[in-house]
């Protein structure tokens, strides 16, 4: 299970950046732009970590808010979460419940 957490998480970020970049790159043509409600998914999703560094690199919507706050929220729940998750606090809270559901 461990490995498709990774997998994810790397996925997640390259998508969030790309998708970062690519707004950019929209914005700056005068074209059509990719939702905020769609690049704060991604984040949301496990992608804070690539939409931030996005936005730091290409400086895309850092002082736009509440855009920001949302980003720097997401992010910083993602580094709690995988701290717990690295430290096995999180096993003690998922486990009881899968146990519940039927899960092994």
């Amino acid at each position: 299970m461990t490995s498709y957490v990774i997998y994810w998480l790397i996925a997640a970020n390259l998508i969030a950046f790309v998708l970062m970049v690519l707004d950019k790159g929209k914005a700056e043509a005068d074209e059509w732009r990719i939702p905020e409600s769609t690049l704060l998914l991604w984040a949301f999703l496990g992608g804070a970590f690539g939409t931030v560094l996005a936005a730091r690199l290409v400086r895309h919507k850092t002082r736009k808010q509440p855009f920001a706050t949302w980003m720097l929220i997401w992010l910083w729940l993602d580094i709690i979460l995988l701290v717990l998750w690295a430290f096995g606090f999180l096993d003690q809270l998922i486990l009881p419940v899968a146990q519940r559901w039927g899960g092994s």
